[in-house]
């Protein structure tokens, strides 16, 4: 383990000694109830997770996964298997550079954050709580100001390259998924246009430290997404969970598949029919792990409109997060934006 390359803090708790005592104490734990939920613990040997084949689209096996588990694997989707390598082994080399240096070279339109997910819209850490710490670290890049990010380092620019192929790919496959689902839902086709713009794209490219005692910390602890839909390419070394029915799954590693799971705005838009999924990351007793992930929203200002909740842009829905995490410490997502029932 290059201890370099880690944020100070995350330097100084991998010595197995310091990270007992630390995680031991009060700072790990957490206030969102979402923790609180009494689940089964993570058990299977299969892999329950249901399977898109994108050559061959079902309408049905799509809403039907959409419906029971707001995510799915999806094969046969038409990214180059070298370009999903290249893209690994770039992100390894990256995050094998000094903390300093990341911080160095992840600048202006792109950032680099660790400790918390939670971002501002500039991409800045939203909070970093000594009581809300993940074990994670990450570079935020919005696709569609790429050609802004001009550097000298070698292996960062042929990043940027990749990362603009890979973002075509991405925009490609969430217009067709997205339209499949609005076709299944019989969502006005004119409305749901301005429902995912592919202008709002945006990748995250994850490190989770190994750590020692795995069981009593998160890289990322219990959330939804916000956007449209999220796909994630993860190869090598598994920890992402999904919660169904009370139960966590874990969602194993396959390379050259991709994992699409809903968010809370895709939740809104199908009025609740779709589930924007609980998902979690596990952390590795030997190994760090690394992911990338795509995330799509809605133009910022298109009104969403819902039978289960008050007319709201993302900005709007945006903002409320931003502020739920200020005064709470964790989102509570649509529930501010749920209509009351009328008596």
């Amino acid at each position: 383990m290059n201890l370099e390359s880690y944020p100070p803090l995350f330097s100084e708790l991998s010595k197995s000694s310091n990270q007992q005592e630390y995680l031991s104490s009060d700072h790990h734990q957490k206030v969102d109830p979402i923790d609180s939920i009494i689940i089964k613990p993570v058990t299977q040997d299969s892999d329950p997770i249901p399977v898109i084949d994108l050559q061959s689209l079902s309408l049905d096996e799509l809403g039907e996964a959409c419906k029971d588990w707001g995510l799915f694997r999806l094969v046969n989707h038409g990214v180059p298997p070298s370009l999903l390598s290249q893209l690994q082994d770039h992100a390894k080399t990256l995050y094998s550079l000094s903390f300093q240096s990341k911080q160095a070279l992840f600048t202006t339109p792109t950032s680099y954050f660790w400790g918390t997910p939670a971002l501002t819209p500039s991409g800045a850490p939203l909070s970093r709580g000594p009581q809300k710490i993940n074990w994670v670290e990450g570079f935020n890049i919005p696709i569609s100001q790429l050609s802004q990010l001009q550097t000298q380092h070698p292996v960062l620019a042929s990043f940027r390259l990749l990362l603009e192929d890979y973002g075509k790919h991405l925009a490609r496959l969430a217009k067709t998924i997205f339209e499949a689902m609005a076709m299944k839902l019989k969502l006005d086709e004119e409305q749901s246009k301005s429902n995912l713009s592919e202008s709002t794209g945006n990748i995250r490219v994850y490190r989770y430290p190994s750590c020692s005692i795995p069981d009593t910390a998160w890289g990322i602890d219990v959330h939804t997404d916000s956007s449209v839909l999220s796909i994630l390419y993860e190869c090598e070394v598994g920890g992402l969970e999904v919660l169904r029915d009370d139960e966590w799954f874990q969602v194993k590693p396959i390379c050259n598949t991709l994992i699409v799971n809903l968010g809370d705005m895709m939740q809104a838009i199908s009025n609740d029919n779709y589930k924007s999924v609980k998902h979690r990351v596990k952390l590795n007793k030997h190994k760090e792990r690394i992911s990338i992930c795509y995330f799509v929203f809605p133009d910022e200002d298109s009104v969403i409109q819902s039978s289960k909740y008050k007319p709201f842009t993302y900005n709007d829905f945006r903002a409320q997060v931003q502020e739920d995490i200020k005064t709470h410490g964790f989102k509570l997502g649509l529930e501010s934006f749920k209509l009351t029932e009328a008596l």
